[in-house]
């Protein structure tokens, strides 16, 4: 497969989201690309100043943004924060 379902908390908003992110992407493009889809599914509301972090919610490391996905040991059901 070359998706991954996790669930995404955004604490600025006070949201969380089922999301499909792509294995073989780099951190910093899907933090992109969550930054896009969040805002679309907030109709606008969600535009941070700067790009935000990328954290596991369990553990609170952050990811390294040059890492993939699939590197970064995200899997199915795993729980991240965008901060």
């Amino acid at each position: 497969m070359n998706k991954v379902l996790v669930k995404l908390y955004v604490p600025m908003m006070e949201e969380q989201y089922d999301i499909w992110i792509p294995l073989n992407k780099k951190i910093y493009r899907v933090i992109y690309l969550l930054v896009k889809i969040v805002n679309e599914f907030s109709g606008g509301y969600y535009k941070p100043q700067k790009m935000p972090s990328l954290f596991n919610k369990l553990n609170a490391k952050e990811y390294d943004i040059n890492l993939s996905v699939k590197d970064a040991n995200i899997r199915n059901g795993t729980e991240l924060i965008l901060i």
